[in-house]
């Protein structure tokens, strides 16, 4: 599998920030990948969001999907699904000393016209109690026609306060 991610782009954020967006995506590849590591935001307790772009502009119609299981360390795992949403979400994060998010989301259908786009989802957060949390899931744009061409993180309120958000491309 060596050499079978191509990176794409790739944005660090180390002053605050609202959002996040990377593009690059097109018919080069099928399949996209998206990796962030110690994705924190300002205000604490904020849920991790994103949704797809499309001519660079996100899209923001209610017309987002998902489901995930979310495994927790102190509690029974908890199954979440959403319909009809402005955005995809992820776990919710806090901004204390330790805690941040790493995951990796794959990306499907992007660049098509005739389908709709998807991704799957697996995410980990540390907090501030020293609790591990981890998401596995998926999450779908329900409508075609435009051709998707990135992808935009950001949260429920406030700015993201640090993070780095690599695109990559997988080789045919």
């Amino acid at each position: 599998m060596s050499g079978s991610l191509i990176k794409i782009s790739e944005t660090t954020v180390s002053s605050a920030v609202s959002s996040v967006t990377l593009t690059g995506i097109d018919n080069t590849y099928d399949v996209y990948m998206v990796k962030y590591n110690n994705y924190k935001p300002s205000t604490d307790t904020q849920v991790f969001k994103f949704r797809f772009t499309e001519g660079g502009t996100p899209n923001t119609t209610a017309n987002y999907d998902m489901a995930e299981k979310v495994l927790t360390a102190n509690t029974a795992f908890a199954d979440l699904y959403y319909t009809n949403q402005t955005f995809i979400r992820g776990l919710t994060l806090g901004n204390q000393t330790g805690e941040n998010a790493n995951g990796i989301l794959h990306l499907f259908n992007m660049n098509s016209t005739t389908e709709y786009a998807f991704c799957t989802l697996e995410t980990t957060t540390f907090g501030s109690n020293s609790q591990n949390n981890g998401a596995v899931g998926g999450g779908v744009l329900t409508v075609s026609g435009t051709a998707r061409d990135g992808i935009q993180f950001f949260f429920d309120s406030g700015n993201i306060a640090s993070g780095t958000f690599t695109l990559y491309g997988l080789k045919k």
